[in-house]
């Protein structure tokens, strides 16, 4: 960091990824399981996955991403549970980062449940 306007652009990426974390009663929830299993299995990279690309396509007003302890199903962390108003919660398990994209388009875009990465794809 070489001036002031560089922290700045810190502080305004920080503030944006902090604004996407707010609740908003009408928005559809991303809950990362960030509890100690989860972290262990990468849900920290999934978590900033999810704000960038949501930041990233303007949906911080349509989505709220937070965090959440652990969601009991620690063989399948990381663990995403997508909960849009009016439809049924969908648990995706074993996320990754390089999931995240397909799932904010297809999902909380598109609406489609992108079953392949669900709990119910595991089971099958």
């Amino acid at each position: 960091m070489k001036s002031l306007a560089e922290l700045q652009a810190i502080r305004d990426r920080a503030k944006a990824n902090v604004a996407l974390r707010k609740e908003n009663p009408n928005a559809a929830r991303v809950l990362v399981g960030m509890a100690t299993c989860g972290i262990a299995a990468g849900a920290r990279p999934v978590l900033n996955a999810f704000t960038e690309e949501i930041a990233k396509r303007g949906l911080q007003d349509d989505i709220v991403v937070t965090q959440t302890g652990c969601i009991g199903i620690c063989q399948y962390e990381p663990v995403v549970e997508v909960e849009i108003p009016g439809q049924e919660k969908v648990t995706y398990v074993k996320v990754t980062p390089e999931k995240v994209p397909k799932i904010v388009n297809d999902h909380l875009v598109n609406k489609n449940v992108v079953t392949e990465y669900t709990i119910g794809s595991i089971a099958d």
